[in-house]
């Protein structure tokens, strides 16, 4: 029992954790119903994850020059069970097309109905202004057309179908997501504390931490300071939900342990604060600085999540530090009921239990555990060779069932894959037919039109085979449109515009015109997905190394020590290996995925390393307290003992936290909560309870190099 006391008056142990109760509630009460505003503020526009230095990012916002207004177009194809179209068909599907013409948000006419070589299919352009409500809009066209009573069949796809699917998808974040994951975490609570009290007492302060992210995060957005998506929402929401309640935990057994030393519960509240401000603020700001870093990426996506996660982990390692003590206070001891803890003389080291057996194992056999653990590690690792992270295409973004997927499949099955979503070429008009027969050169390409005026279709034919085409009456009166001495070519290609094959084309075009000139630029849907590649890829090669630099001297700063850093980075970055490598198996040979966004890597590198380097600060903090007055070898054990059921419970909370993100159909957002899921608990189960306390137990008081001379005299046979 600790015999100095901090005296307290009795009324501020009332009136501060009151106000800041207040406080925390007039923060709750503001955010609260911005739960339902921030999808308002969030875009899912395939062109809006890119940087403003990409290609395919200028030639987007080139367009509107060429046109009146910025359009998105939305593609409807119509087929008769793999029949061909007959005259009283096609007559049926160009009657009820023109009247989508009349619908708000339409920009121009529907363009006439493009009949398949096999007659088989058809297809009409319509193009949206680009900030309607695509969401509206889609359903009237459904609803249009269904009145119009079709002899055929029809399905709503190309850039609008997918963002109208996506935009399905994500749907289900404001209130499926989150009731999801506060559901598994509420039940992992009862089961880890048996008390009916705490667990609503740790979600309480989970909750207005992200009312209080969300607050920040909305009108941040809303001043286009970044740019929000339903992936980073997403994400946001769990981060700040898992993060809040793993500090909570970390917070609540400490604050547990000094009731068993003090009398009073605001002197108990006291002593845990203390102790636990530096690991809770040094495994946060962990967090966060990582996060931070995505701010190298060029990716706009990427660079969103960093400042809006950092935002998140802020307030929750705040919210934790400020409202939980405060809760806790006005609760006392009763917090724990039915379990609750007592005042005793004198606190014993349990020595019956799971911790205290693994940290006895640990002691016999540290060498073979730690050698053990490797070598299982690493052939984990093995799977990476077969890791497909190379960009999947956007018709498999969305999981299960998709109109836009299987409008698609008609297309590539009867058009060229790139029919209704075109290429765009910005290229001078002096260079103008030299650029078109470049293009129509290369196998990739099925046809070539050029943006025109006084055109139905708003556009005319140009190269090969154009002449016969533009004598047609409807073209009489129509001509190339020219803007700043530059035209727009819009190129058909013959693949699905998102996929490999189309952007393998695109790389190839772009070499062949940069050589004719270089201020050239193409864009489009395929050139998009390959910017997004490239760009991908990059940020893995510069934010990867970055993060481990940071990490690196964080931990070194906090646990003033070299070795020791090192040498919990290199546990977590094989258990990071051998996540990936399983990961990749499973996905292969099990889910059978088509493969995987780059990013996928990348957010689970930075959420696995960052929130795994939380749990080694969680044990290493605990382990040097004890070693400071033990030395290292009893520390470890010790440190093990006190943090291994709480660093599991976090582990556990975590990883059912992340897998919530399976609810939302999204490939990348399943593939990431997967990854982060294992991962987690790889890192809690394994290397924290057994690799991580084995290296440190072999290597004893070295493991602190260069301040290894701090400790007390440590011994092999050291034992609890």
């Amino acid at each position: 029992m600790t015999d100095k006391k901090r005296i307290i008056p009795k009324s501020l142990r009332i009136i501060i954790p009151s106000l800041l109760i207040l406080v925390w509630f007039i923060v709750g009460g503001i955010g609260g119903p911005y739960f339902g505003k921030i999808s308002d503020v969030a875009s899912n526009d395939e062109s809006t994850f890119l940087p403003a230095s990409a290609e395919s990012t200028k030639v987007t916002e080139e367009l509107e020059k060429f046109q009146n207004e910025a359009t998105i177009p939305a593609i409807i194809v119509f087929s008769n069970n793999n029949e061909k179209l007959d005259t009283q068909a096609q007559v049926s599907i160009r009657t009820s097309t023109q009247k989508l013409s009349a619908i708000n948000g339409v920009v121009g006419d529907v363009s006439p109905p493009i009949l398949s070589e096999d007659a088989k299919a058809a297809f009409v352009v319509i193009n949206l202004a680009s900030d309607a409500a695509y969401r509206d809009i889609v359903p009237q066209f459904k609803e249009t057309l269904d009145d119009a009573q079709l002899l055929v069949e029809y399905k709503v796809t190309g850039p609008v179908g997918f963002l109208d699917d996506l935009a399905a998808a994500f749907s289900g974040i404001d209130g499926l997501l989150l009731g999801v994951a506060l559901l598994v975490v509420f039940i992992i609570l009862l089961i880890v504390y048996r008390s009916p009290i705490l667990p609503f007492l740790v979600l309480i302060n989970s909750m207005f931490a992200l009312c209080a992210a969300i607050l920040i995060v909305y009108y941040l957005a809303k001043a286009s300071i970044i740019t929000l998506n339903g992936q980073v929402q997403g994400i946001l929401f769990i981060l700040v939900i898992g993060a809040a309640t793993d500090y909570a935990l970390l917070y609540i057994a400490r604050y547990k342990e000094e009731l068993h030393n003090y009398r009073e519960p605001y002197e108990a509240l006291l002593a845990s604060w203390r102790r636990s401000i530096e690991p809770i603020a040094a495994a946060g700001g962990t967090v966060i600085a990582g996060l931070l870093c995505l701010l190298l990426s060029d990716l706009t996506s990427n660079k969103a999540l960093g400042p809006v996660g950092a935002i998140g982990i802020a307030m929750a390692i705040i919210s934790t530090l400020t409202l939980l003590p405060s809760l806790l206070l006005m609760w006392g001891r009763v917090a724990f009921w039915p379990r609750m803890p007592r005042l005793e003389k004198a606190t014993k080291q349990p020595k019956t239990g799971v911790w205290p057996k693994v940290a006895n194992f640990v002691s016999r056999h540290a060498r073979a555990v730690w050698i053990t653990t490797s070598v299982v590690l690493i052939a984990c690792s093995l799977g990476l060779l077969q890791l497909k992270a190379d960009g999947v295409p956007q018709s498999e973004f969305v999981l299960g069932t998709s109109e836009a997927r299987d409008g698609q499949h008609i297309i590539d099955e009867h058009f060229p894959g790139g029919s209704g979503t075109p290429t765009y070429v910005i290229t001078p008009t002096k260079e103008l037919d030299v650029v078109v027969a470049t293009l129509e050169a290369d196998s990739g390409v099925s046809s070539v039109a050029a943006r025109a005026e006084n055109s139905p279709s708003g556009t005319i034919p140009v190269g090969e085979g154009a002449a016969a085409i533009a004598a047609i009456p409807v073209f009489k009166n129509a001509s190339i449109k020219t803007v700043d001495g530059e035209a727009l070519l819009e190129v058909t290609l013959e693949d699905a515009a998102d996929s490999e094959a189309a952007q393998a084309t695109i790389e190839r075009l772009r070499g062949a015109t940069q050589s004719i000139d270089d201020t050239i630029r193409i864009g489009g849907t395929a050139a998009i997905q390959l910017d997004t590649r490239v760009s991908s890829e990059h940020d893995r090669l510069v934010v990867i190394p970055t993060v481990l630099i940071v990490i690196t001297v964080i931990l070194m700063f906090l646990l003033r020590s070299i070795l020791a850093p090192l040498i919990l980075l290199a546990t977590t970055m094989l258990s990071f290996a051998a996540t990936l490598g399983v990961s990749a198996l499973i996905f292969n040979h099990i889910l059978g995925f088509p493969g995987a966004d780059p990013s996928v890597v990348l957010y689970g590198f930075i959420f696995l390393v960052a929130l795994g380097i939380d749990y080694n600060i969680f044990l290493m903090t605990r382990v040097r307290e004890e070693s400071l007055r033990k030395g290292t070898r009893k520390g470890t054990l010790l440190g093990l003992v006190a943090t291994g059921g709480v660093i599991t419970s976090a582990g556990i909370v975590l990883a059912a936290t992340f897998a919530a993100l399976g609810v939302i159909p999204i490939l990348f957002l399943v593939q990431l909560a997967f990854i982060v899921a294992l991962g987690v608990l790889v890192d809690t189960v394994i290397v924290r309870s057994l690799l991580v306390p084995a290296l440190s137990f072999d290597i004893g008081n070295k493991i602190w190099w260069p301040a290894q001379r701090k400790m007390p005299e440590d011994t092999h046979d050291a034992h609890l």
